[in-house]
């Protein structure tokens, strides 16, 4: 007990470390960004953010990240019942009663619900934590390198199973992660997998670059195509705030429940603050006498969403400190972070230094409670500026996220091919969104591979084939199974009722076809054949774990090409690249999609070509006059985006960036 206190002590000392919090405050302060522009979600920002903590300390480092993850929902808020335009996807359901008060003249009101019961639901997500630490640790501490192993696919399955994607999909997605992560030299026998003579290959690819394709490029490309200002509506006035903070507490018990029942939620792999918003708002209107209010502007219906928003946090790190299990895209993006700081989650992070990083584990705690702490201050003091931020042109931001796209996949390395490699995995995200193939397990693949291909060498190599039936690895198979199985067996019972209640069809003849989402299946077919077919040479040790994922994703893959084939795959209503809302016809939005496209491949263009330095003001100023941006307006960015890289990047980091190609030829 007396080494707990002193880590829980040892990370609040930490935390309040003037490097420490400083960046944690600049953290907070791209929260906020974050959390009320609707387009830049928290995956995507942490993806852009990863860069930038090679050269911070653990302890810096996870302050930085986790002070911006734990406000983006607190002012997702803001733009929920301001606007009823969710700032994050976690944030929507604030928007049925939020929004609705603001309709009434409300919305001070509704902002403080909930905020209040958001930083509610902060705190009870960090005492949670903390008191999950000595419940946990003797059971992480029981685990061997089989548990450990399986622990990598039971991550993946759930993620693949509630992400709300199709299973086969999210499964297959996270294999090819897995198959991603051997790329490089194996790191026993030092035999090149995949490498095809790219010496920068070697190192296998970067986390970072892929990341930041997967999440920020996508993104990137909707904001533009849906070529509008965030918000379309003036801020009215905002009275009324401190009787939002009474609404808290007058009715404290149904925050509490709703904090418990997001922290307790989001512990299952899977289940974050997307689902379990809903959760609360359900029971906020289950456990209500007149129900008749809700969707009419009951306060209920925005105090227990917006305190289960912020409690998912703590119940989600739980699982991912404890046992390397993301719970959610946030945490699976932070697992990278784990890696890039070489800090492995598990039965370290729960012992107390100097054998463990316990000290590390307990100032997450206070980082959540600091950085709520301020945000919700700041939100009061600061709500109306804030709400004028969503008033920001898309033109304004896609040029600085372009810059941020660049420079974050260059800083990993060093290496100008790292942003080659966010241009191909950017154009393979946007074409899996397009065509509903769930990317954050192909992540998670690739931030589990590396620890899982060690514990499955160390399993064997260790027990033999008998590590298959350890008792530990029976029950994680088990939870595999129960996730696999589950949401089948749900469909087909939904299915089945639907069919008992609607009119007898003729049944459906089935012809085979060629579309997209057969080219797709069929490409990642051919591919994982050919990446089997060249493990052949590499001799056990280094195929071992190629193997081991490569054949089953071989079969899965062939079972989904039959059933793209076939038709039976179910597709939405916006696979075609036009439909992006009712506001945008398809053509326009062919035009833009084209148009952002081009821009894109323009900036990377004029990076090989003129350097960073003269290729970002050229092409902030080029863009934002082709956006009809006016030039004070124009200038006024550039230049300041360009003092600020400059001023930090080159002169005071000192980041060798390479030279333009141009001045290459004229030497």
């Amino acid at each position: 007990m007396f080494e707990m206190l002193n880590a829980l002590f040892s990370g609040f000392y930490q935390v309040f470390a003037w490097s420490t919090f400083s960046l944690m405050c600049v953290g907070i302060v791209v929260g906020f960004i974050v959390g009320i522009l609707p387009g830049l979600g928290g995956p995507t920002a942490m993806a852009l953010m990863l860069p930038f903590i090679f050269k911070m300390s653990a302890v810096e480092a996870f302050a930085f990240l986790l002070g911006m993850t734990a406000v983006t929902a607190t002012t997702g808020d803001i733009t929920s019942v301001l606007f009823g335009v969710p700032g994050e996807p976690t944030t929507a359901s604030t928007i049925v009663d939020g929004h609705a008060m603001a309709k009434k003249g409300e919305a001070g009101r509704a902002l403080g619900a909930v905020l209040t019961s958001s930083l509610v639901g902060a705190l009870f997500a960090a005492f949670a934590l903390a008191a999950a630490i000595p419940i946990i640790r003797p059971l992480v501490l029981t685990f061997g390198s089989p548990e450990f192993f399986m622990l990598a696919f039971l991550g993946i399955t759930f993620v693949a199973s509630l992400s709300g994607e199709a299973q086969l999909k999210g499964i297959i997605s996270g294999g090819l992660g897995l198959m991603l992560a051997t790329i490089g030299l194996d790191p026993i026998s030092g035999i090149q997998r995949y490498t095809f003579g790219q010496l920068f290959l070697w190192d296998g690819i970067g986390l970072v670059p892929v990341t930041i394709g997967f999440y920020a490029i996508p993104e990137t490309i909707e904001l533009a195509v849906l070529g509008t200002s965030i918000a379309q509506q003036d801020v009215g006035r905002l009275g009324g705030v401190m009787e939002g903070v009474k609404d808290t507490f007058r009715h404290w018990w149904l925050v509490i429940r709703c904090s418990a029942l997001g922290t307790f939620t989001a512990i299952i792999p899977g289940m974050g603050a997307a689902t379990t918003q809903w959760l609360a708002y359900a029971h906020a209107v289950q456990s209500s006498p007149n129900k008749e209010r809700f969707g009419k502007g009951a306060v209920e219906g925005v105090l227990g969403p917006g305190a289960a928003n912020n409690s998912t946090l703590g119940g989600s790190l739980i699982t991912t400190i404890a046992f390397g299990v993301p719970a959610s895209v946030i945490m699976a993006i932070l697992l990278g972070a784990f890696i890039i700081q070489g800090i492995v989650p598990g039965p370290d992070m729960l012992l107390p230094p100097p054998k463990g990083k316990l000290d590390l584990t307990f100032s997450f705690v206070w980082v959540i409670i600091i950085s709520n702490i301020i945000t919700v201050a700041a939100c009061f003091l600061f709500l109306k500026p804030l709400a004028k931020i969503t008033q920001v042109r898309g033109s304004l931001i896609i040029p600085c996220i372009l810059l941020l796209i660049y420079l974050g996949a260059f800083a990993e390395k060093n290496a100008f091919e790292d942003m080659i490699v966010v241009l191909f995995f950017g154009a393979l995200g946007w074409i899996m969104e397009k065509l509903e193939w769930p990317r954050p397990p192909i992540l998670l693949g690739l931030v589990l591979g590396p620890l899982a291909e060690n514990r499955l060498f160390l399993s064997s190599d260790n027990y033999g084939a008998a590590w298959l039936w350890r008792p530990g690895v029976l029950i994680i198979l088990m939870l595999i199974l129960a996730g696999i199985l589950y949401p089948i067996i749900k469909e087909r019972r939904q299915k089945r009722q639907g069919e008992a209640s609607a009119p007898v069809r003729e049944p459906r003849k089935i012809q085979p076809r060629l579309n997209g989402a057969v080219l797709f299946s069929l490409s990642i077919v051919v591919m994982v054949a050919l990446a089997l077919w060249r493990s052949r040479d590499f001799g056990f040790r280094a195929g071992l774990f190629p193997w081991t994922i490569g054949f089953p994703v071989l079969a899965l893959a062939i079972v989904q090409l039959g059933s793209d084939l076939l038709g039976y795959g179910k597709r939405r209503a916006h696979a075609a690249v036009g439909e992006m809302g009712p506001k945008t016809s398809p053509e326009l939005a062919y035009r833009r999609t084209l148009a952002i496209i081009g821009w894109i491949m323009g900036f990377f263009g004029a990076i090989w070509l003129l350097g960073f330095l003269l290729a970002v003001p050229a092409t902030m100023i080029l863009y934002l006059k082709l956006a009809k941006e006016k030039w004070p307006i124009t200038l006024t960015m550039a230049l300041i985006t360009w003092a600020l890289f400059y001023g930090l990047f080159d002169y005071a980091l000192h980041v060798p960036f390479p030279e333009g190609q141009l001045f290459v030829w004229l030497k």
